[in-house]
């Protein structure tokens, strides 16, 4: 299970460049993608459930709101939360009951997150979908900024999808079937081409993190 870091990040972007014109490009005028990372942990996840389908932003100010009101992002405290308190948080109905289920998986050890990092990625994605709330997307952004695995390819982010296109020139009918079998030719390092696209779509439209 080779992991992308600090140390090998640029020489994986690299190796990608001498193969593929179009990450080159991106790599030229933007330099190297950040190696975006986040802790093996609770806290970490419940932040990626608040990214699903909605801005980074708006994840981010109710993930900073939930921090602040109980200083510390453990199963136990989100267990003592009302729904009342949880909407205080900015977290919807059903982000609520995602919630409460990851920490209840966690609390009865269900899901043991050190267990897992040591697993593959595909058995990883077994026991965290056990979880109701998380999906492929949701294991994916995990896989890549927790366990930071090299051939992530997450079909189903917005961002990433969008920005493959651009730099392709394909049109926007183009199916995800499709996009999969292009990027083939990046494995084993397709999470490495992942950052580079995303890097591709912040940089474009001066997005701030």
């Amino acid at each position: 299970m080779e992991r992308f870091t600090a140390v090998n990040h640029a020489a994986l972007c690299d190796r990608l460049c001498q193969s593929d014109t179009h990450l080159l490009s991106i790599v030229r005028q933007h330099g190297y993608p950040p190696v975006w990372t986040r802790p093996q942990s609770f806290a970490a996840l419940i932040h990626i459930i608040l990214e699903q389908q909605v801005s980074l932003a708006s994840a981010k100010a109710a993930y900073l709101k939930l921090k602040s009101y109980v200083q510390s992002v453990t199963p136990g405290n989100l267990l003592k939360l009302s729904d009342e308190e949880f909407r205080g948080c900015y977290f919807s109905r059903q982000k609520t009951v995602y919630a409460r289920h990851l920490a209840e998986a966690i609390e009865t050890k269900q899901l043991q997150l050190r267990k897992i990092a040591r697993l593959p990625d595909e058995e990883v994605r077994y026991e965290l979908k056990k979880v109701k709330g998380i999906g492929d997307w949701t294991v994916d952004i995990y896989l890549l900024f927790a366990l930071q695995r090299c051939d992530v390819f997450p079909t189903g982010d917005l961002a990433m999808m969008n920005a493959f296109k651009e730099i392709k020139q394909l049109p926007k009918q183009t199916t995800k079937e499709e996009i999969i079998e292009m990027a083939e030719k990046w494995k084993p390092y397709r999470s490495v081409a992942t950052y580079i696209l995303w890097h591709h779509y912040i940089r474009s439209r001066n997005i701030r993190l």
